[in-house]
């Protein structure tokens, strides 16, 4: 029996109550009052709605690594992966760099970020070209190996997926285009930033490699033993997408707070809904209803690490960010209808 779409987001909605009154309890005991609780209950809210709307393009990408796995290892990344992404890339993270930046202990970076949250944002804020310049890395070449394949034979934009298609045979055409723009961005960045930016990016596109290669290793079916059967590869993949998707929020989110334990609740209570959402379009098998829903979400992931080239030169809102990403799934999902119903018809 299938389940309704609100039963995917019970335990979310009952968790959301939770995280937002902790939010309320943390700005009542940091502030001594009621303005101080509704303003980081609503800060949370805020943070919550901003981690949906930039991740629900995440949601669909899982979906469609997870249809390919076991349900042992699907179960896996919905258990461990949520701790992971809420545990790990809301909090640790973020400490991480901090410890980095600051050459301090992740302990040190936890006493500065409850002592001294302006000085945790700055060097929060100060990392922001590494991080930019390797996610966009990642999710450029995300998106452009499931373009460039030449096995995809369902195409929403002919005009363009076909030829996208074709190149998928020109060896090291992907990698070379990556390449060409981490170059030109590069370029146009001050001296001493072009070496920061580079070397991320540098790490960001050997990252990929590296884990798609294993991933193919470990998941073949060549390979033996129960770890490549279950899907460790995808698993391990979908674990780094998903921290590249959530760079863009967690430095985003500075710019409403720089409380470490809001922005974390806030951040998490989203990646929740993103979980339920993954959960939901595997098992109502959406993605096979809605033809072209995932060419919509690998559009999203390509503007995206456009847009994560861009932050490096420029600021841009995260409602722009959010808006492209949710247009992108939108038209898709549109046009995913009009074709169902001229098969119907």
């Amino acid at each position: 029996m299938q389940l309704s779409a609100m039963n995917y987001l019970r335990w979310p909605m009952r968790l959301t109550m939770v995280g937002l009154a902790l939010c309320f309890v943390i700005g009542w005991l940091l502030f001594g009052g009621l303005a101080g609780g509704l303003q980081f209950f609503l800060i949370g809210s805020v943070l919550a709605i901003l981690e949906i709307s930039l991740s629900f393009d995440n949601a669909i990408v899982n979906a469609a690594k997870l249809k390919t796995m076991t349900p042992v290892w699907q179960k896996r990344f919905l258990t461990w992966g949520i701790l992971i992404a809420v545990f790990g890339m809301r909090v640790i993270f973020p400490l991480l760099i901090v410890s980095v930046a600051a050459n301090v202990s992740p302990f040190s970076a936890l006493q500065i970020a409850v002592a001294e949250p302006a000085l945790y944002a700055t060097l929060i804020h100060d990392a922001h070209l590494p991080i930019v310049a390797f996610g966009g890395t990642f999710l450029m070449m995300v998106a452009l190996s499931y373009f460039m394949d030449s096995d995809k034979d369902i195409h929403w934009i002919p005009s363009i997926e076909k030829h996208m298609c074709t190149c998928a045979s020109i060896r090291g055409l992907q990698v070379g285009a990556v390449l060409l723009t981490i170059t030109v961005f590069a370029l146009a960045l001050p001296g001493h930033e072009f070496m920061r930016f580079i070397t991320a990016a540098g790490f960001g596109l050997a990252t990929y490699i590296a884990v798609d290669q294993i991933g193919n290793l470990l998941d073949s079916k060549s390979t033996t033993g129960a770890a490549a059967r279950g899907g460790v590869g995808a698993f391990l993949y979908l674990e780094v997408l998903d921290a590249s998707f959530s760079f863009d929020g967690v430095i985003g989110a500075f710019a409403l707070t720089q409380n470490l334990f809001l922005i974390a609740i806030g951040l998490g209570i989203g990646a929740l809904y993103v979980r339920s959402m993954t959960i939901m379009l595997v098992e109502r098998k959406t993605l096979a209803e809605f033809r072209y829903l995932e060419h919509g979400a690998f559009y999203s992931i390509l503007i995206l690490s456009v847009i994560m080239f861009v932050q490096a030169l420029v600021p841009v809102p995260e409602y722009i960010t959010g808006t492209l990403g949710a247009g992108f799934i939108l038209l898709s999902l549109f046009a995913s209808v009009r074709y169902r119903k001229r098969q119907l018809g």
